[in-house]
């Protein structure tokens, strides 16, 4: 434990823990053959568990100033809880461990900092811990990582950080699936700090962006193999250094290939059994080179029918896009660094206009559906601002930032 989910037919993962195909052919012709004991002499020491910490003491721990009550039923609770560090320097972050205090109710948390005291301010004004969205001054682009369920905490590689500013505080965005039961909820976190300021900056590709929500996900009733994909091609040479994906309890499968200008076929990410409670962060055991021109292709697969186990409705029922626990979202994130530094402009920049086209593509599917921007009544402002929340929030973290403003900017052609 936890059980694993990654494969590559190509490339070998930092912290492999799936049995080989030999193990488990050894095992199966065991069982078939009675299970008879071995020699009790050769049996191996039982595995050791890391106690606490999994990365080992922290540099830093803090916790939420005040627990939050979270209700025993009702729809999925996204909050924002600021924690005053009182860093006297700048920072630079190897990772960040985090611990719910109540594991059964916190979906996932994404972190960032604020540095202009806005955040600090609007939990001031809220009466209840937290307070539910960002905008204004706070520094929502100081996006430092993220824990989701069954997440297992990495560090950085050499030679790569997150900067924490002198004197900002943390933002825990959070969200929250009430169990059944009242619960109070006190998040803690330890920071793992470089002594070194990084050598160069890192990205991630999301296929496809936004979480998917730029995709018209919407998964009929039945059906058993509801299928997204998208496609990047690389304007520069990179090494990937880690791999992710998400999705929630439909997920049935996710793989990225890379196609190299060669026309060689490299297998970046396989899952193919998702596991909504098991979203782990995959680090290669080395960089992987990929040249200029490679496509990267990612494909998410959702299955919405009775036999599958983790189906939240009974019977199926059709299932759009969305940031609650039985809505459904899906994306592969590949992780990387531009080979020559000089040219992460470049790749930063085709990233972001990946994301533009996405939003074009999503603007001309809602126009399509009868409705467009003269048809807005002229009262209905807030409505149109809150769809485009709850439609472009792709992390849930209750405020659009840069690449999400832009992606609603194309759809809605502001």
């Amino acid at each position: 434990m936890p059980p694993w989910h990654a494969s590559s037919k190509d490339y070998e993962f930092e912290g492999h823990r799936a049995l080989s195909e030999k193990e488990i052919e050894l095992i199966g012709d065991w069982v078939d053959s009675g299970m008879a004991e071995g020699d009790p002499s050769k049996v191996p020491d039982l595995p050791r568990f890391t106690d606490g910490w999994q990365l080992g003491e922290p540099d830093l721990v803090v916790s939420m100033r005040e627990g939050y009550k979270l209700y025993a039923e009702g729809p999925d609770i996204y909050r924002n809880f600021v924690i005053p560090l009182n860093l006297k320097e700048d920072k630079w972050i190897k990772a960040i461990e985090f611990r719910p205090g109540e594991p059964t109710v916190v979906h996932h948390s994404l972190f960032y900092y604020d540095t202009s005291g806005e955040a600090r301010r609007r939990d001031e004004l809220d009466p209840v811990p937290g307070f539910r969205t960002m905008g204004g001054g706070a520094q929502r682009e100081g996006s430092i990582g993220g824990w989701a369920v069954g997440g297992v905490p990495k560090k950085l590689p050499d030679g790569l950080a997150y900067r924490l500013p002198e004197g900002a505080d943390l933002i825990l965005s959070t969200h929250f699936h009430p169990s059944g039961k009242e619960e109070t909820e006190t998040s803690t976190v330890g920071f793992y700090f470089s002594e070194e300021p990084p050598e160069q900056r890192f990205i991630g590709l999301q296929l496809p962006p936004v979480f998917g929500a730029l995709a018209g996900v919407d998964i009929p009733a039945g059906d058993s193999s509801y299928t997204i994909k998208d496609s990047f091609v690389l304007p520069v040479d990179v090494k990937a250094f880690g791999v992710s994906s998400h999705a929630h309890y439909l997920g049935k499968s996710m793989k990225m290939t890379a196609t190299l200008p060669g026309g060689a076929r490299k297998e970046m990410l396989s899952i193919s059994d998702w596991d909504f409670s098991w979203q782990e962060q995959y680090r290669y055991k080395d960089y992987v080179f990929l040249p200029a021109g490679t496509l990267l292709d990612a494909e998410v697969v959702w299955d919405n029918s009775e036999d599958n186990i983790h189906n939240p409705n009974t019977p199926p029922k059709r299932v759009t896009w969305g940031r609650e626990s039985d809505d459904e979202m899906g994306s592969v994130t590949l992780k990387m660094v531009a080979a020559n530094p000089e040219e992460f402009p470049k790749l930063s920049a085709d990233i972001r206009s990946h994301v533009a086209a996405a939003a074009r593509k999503a603007g001309l599917r809602r126009l399509s559906g009868g409705r467009n921007r003269a048809q807005e009544p002229r009262g209905n402002r807030r409505g149109l601002r809150q769809r485009m929340l709850e439609r472009f929030d792709g992390d849930g973290d209750g405020v659009l930032g840069p690449s999400e403003r832009e992606a609603a900017r194309e759809a809605f052609g502001r």
